[in-house]
Formats: C-alpha cells, sequence, structure tokens
C-alpha cells in the first residue's frame, strides 16, 4: 500500500475515533476530571489522570514566550503550519509560542483572515465531505452533530477564522499536537486553547502560512 493511501486512512481513523471517543470515554473523563455539564468547565485536580501524570488536556508542546519581528501588531495570530507552531504577540517584538496539529498534506493551508466568533466547548457538525471520506476510508459512519463536551473533536474551546471552514480548536487527543493530523483546523491542547482563547478577542487578525 502506498504511503499516501497509509496516511489517508491513518487521518480518517483519527477523525473516525475522535468521534466515536463518545460515551463511555467521556463518562470516565466526567467521573475523573471532574467536567460539569453546568458549568462547561474540565478540572483534573486530584484526578486519576493527574496522580498518573497524564492529563488529557495537557500539550506535550510547552508553551513559552518568545521574540517575534516588530512588525507585527499586539494581537496578531500568526500560525506556521510548516513549523506546527502558532504565535500569539503579545507586544511589539513579543509573543506566545503554542504547539499546534495542522493539516495533512493536501489539506493545508494559507492566508489572511480574522477571528469573527469565539465559543466554548462548542459542538461540532462534520462536513458532508468528511462524512463521505471518512465512511469510505474506514467504514464508520459519524453523527451528523456532536454536542460540546470533553468527548467532543474540537475540544475546550474555538475560534473561527474569518467565513472559512476552518477553525483554532482545542483537541482531547493531546498526542496529535506537533502533528500534520487534521482536514485543515489548527489544533491545541485544551490547556493551550484555553489560554490562547483568554487573550483573543473578536476581530483579531490571522496570518497563516506554511
Amino acid at each position: 500500500m502506498k504511503l499516501g493511501n497509509l496516511l489517508s486512512l491513518a487521518t480518517a481513523f483519527v477523525f473516525a475515533s475522535a468521534a466515536y471517543w463518545g460515551t463511555a470515554h467521556a463518562r470516565q473523563m466526567s467521573e475523573q476530571d471532574g467536567y460539569s455539564k453546568r458549568t462547561h468547565q474540565l478540572s483534573t485536580r486530584g484526578s486519576t489522570r493527574a496522580r498518573s501524570g497524564y492529563v488529557s488536556n495537557r500539550s506535550p508542546i510547552k508553551k513559552r514566550r518568545v521574540r517575534i519581528d516588530k512588525k507585527y501588531a499586539p494581537g496578531t495570530i500568526l500560525i506556521k503550519t510548516g513549523e506546527r507552531r502558532l504565535y500569539y504577540v503579545t507586544q511589539r517584538g513579543r509573543a506566545m509560542k503554542y504547539g499546534i496539529g495542522v493539516g495533512r498534506d493536501g489539506f493545508r493551508w494559507s492566508g489572511k483572515h480574522n477571528i469573527t466568533r469565539k465559543a466554548k466547548w462548542p459542538g461540532w457538525t462534520p462536513p458532508k465531505r468528511m462524512i463521505a471520506r471518512v465512511k469510505r476510508q474506514t467504514g464508520k459512519t459519524l453523527k451528523s452533530y456532536y454536542p460540546g463536551g470533553p468527548s467532543n473533536p474540537l475540544g475546550a474551546r474555538a475560534l473561527y477564522i474569518g467565513s472559512t471552514i476552518y477553525r483554532i480548536h482545542g483537541t482531547n487527543q493531546p498526542w496529535t499536537i506537533g502533528q500534520a493530523m487534521s482536514s485543515g483546523c489548527i489544533r491545541l491542547a485544551n490547556d493551550d486553547v484555553e489560554d490562547l482563547y483568554s487573550r483573543v478577542k473578536v476581530g483579531s487578525r490571522v496570518i497563516v502560512s506554511n
């Protein structure tokens, strides 16, 4: 089997498993990690996962403050898909740098947009093309809609990019951070996307480059 086909199947499996992760694991997270359906908050304090040293919303790539070109205005979001990093400009010449997951080959894109919407624990409506692709490649059928919560593939927060179908969003699969596995969306671990969400305003500039 060609490498491209293997990668395609692996990616489809990631999306299908993220959606299928569902009921049992969500219930386990609710019990162990303190997810509240009323407040939509996820706490890992004292949980089994925290005690074992693994927390599902923690990125394997630690965010850090870095220097950046002074030409970028504070509040700008720079996404470098080739580097698999996102930079949020905090002040002239300074930025917060996050590890991200990006689109796989054939799904990466570039451009300049603005953040048009923000959402906490967003629901997910898989595009029809994705539903058909996952069905064709894995035999699994994605639902037409997944409500927000700890089992949702969009994670804890979402930032919607212009009028595109793409988002900057969280993920309950932190092992995908630093990888090229998505269908074009930019993903961060939940801890990092919550931090970024608190900084970003609707209207913020987004610059995506390869």
